[in-house]
């Protein structure tokens, strides 16, 4: 199983973001997603330093200057630009249909990849990149109502276009931030380290935000939600700590497109999380589209 590294690591990238995501979209509807955005950045980067100076000793990554450089950007494009998109559309149409607007991540990355890095998918992770994401989207795009008989998506269609829109500008620069990572992993191959310069990049980005919005008072008014804090420190944990490292190994260790596939079946993963949380019915439809989103990610193992 050494030649599925990176395979396995987008797995487990998917099962990490679907608690940070259920997690973040909690915390953002207390503490607003701007908010959100930075303290569970600095939260991920306590951890993550928290373990270089275990492992290392060293407070900061010694990383070489162009790892720096596009992990840097790659943390700009992916946490600033696109996370703040896709934390806005959470807020507006949900986890779930943000979540089925990322399923154009993949091609999105498959084709920067083509296009930056020179790769090419053969015919058959092609096809396995082609049913997972085909699954996911199947999975998501029908609008089951609760138990209760209400819809599950009560958006206005004002907020449903923006947050749709949003959330595109998210599958954008995730697909980005992972081409970007990958170059500067070709240098540095240290995915905890990596993600702690991107973390950095991210919270230099947000701050420079806060300063020019003057929304630090949101931030010091965090302290009156506990609750939210901690449910934040939860999504921190699975987000930017295990879940990007994570997702740095998978694009390191196999090709970007397949990561981002393998990476996408958050939504099918979220199913029993809606289930339970947001009492929410599992259709026909919905079972089909998981199975045929498992039967991508079997391609693309095989």
């Amino acid at each position: 199983m050494r030649e599925h590294v990176g395979e396995m690591a987008a797995i487990a990238t998917a099962i990490c973001w679907t608690v940070s995501a259920v997690s973040f979209q909690a915390a953002s509807t207390r503490l607003g997603s701007m908010v959100v955005n930075w303290v569970r950045l600095v939260m991920g980067l306590c951890f993550l330093t928290l373990l270089g100076l275990v492992l290392h000793g060293s407070l900061l990554p010694s990383a070489p200057p162009e790892a720096w450089a596009f992990l840097g950007m790659s943390g700009v494009i992916g946490f600033v630009v696109g996370d703040l998109a896709l934390f806005r559309a959470f807020v507006l149409v949900g986890a779930r249909v943000s979540m089925l607007v990322m399923c154009l991540a993949p091609p999105m990355t498959a084709a920067l990849g083509w296009a930056f890095l020179g790769e090419h998918l053969s015919l058959g992770q092609a096809a396995g990149m082609a049913l997972t994401v085909g699954g996911v989207a199947w999975t998501v795009l029908e609008r089951p109502p609760n138990r209760d008989g209400t819809p599950t998506d009560r958006a206005p269609p004002r907020h449903r276009i923006a947050g749709l829109l949003l959330a595109g500008i998210g599958a954008l620069g995730q697909a980005g931030g992972l081409i970007f990572s990958k170059m500067g992993m070709a240098s540095f191959p240290d995915p905890f380290g990596a993600t702690q310069i991107r973390v950095l990049a991210g919270i230099g980005g947000f701050s420079s935000l806060f300063f020019a919005a003057r929304w630090w008072g949101h931030v010091a008014a965090t302290r009156r939600q506990p609750r939210a804090l901690g449910i934040t420190l939860l999504g921190s944990f699975f987000g930017p700590f295990l879940g990007v490292s994570l997702s740095l190994l998978a694009v390191h260790r196999t090709e970007a497109g397949v990561a981002s596939a393998l990476m996408s079946i958050v939504p099918v993963l979220l199913i029993p999380v809606s289930m339970v949380v947001f009492r929410e019915r599992v259709s026909p439809r919905s079972a089909l589209g998981t199975v045929v989103a498992v039967a991508g990610v079997v391609v693309l193992f095989r």
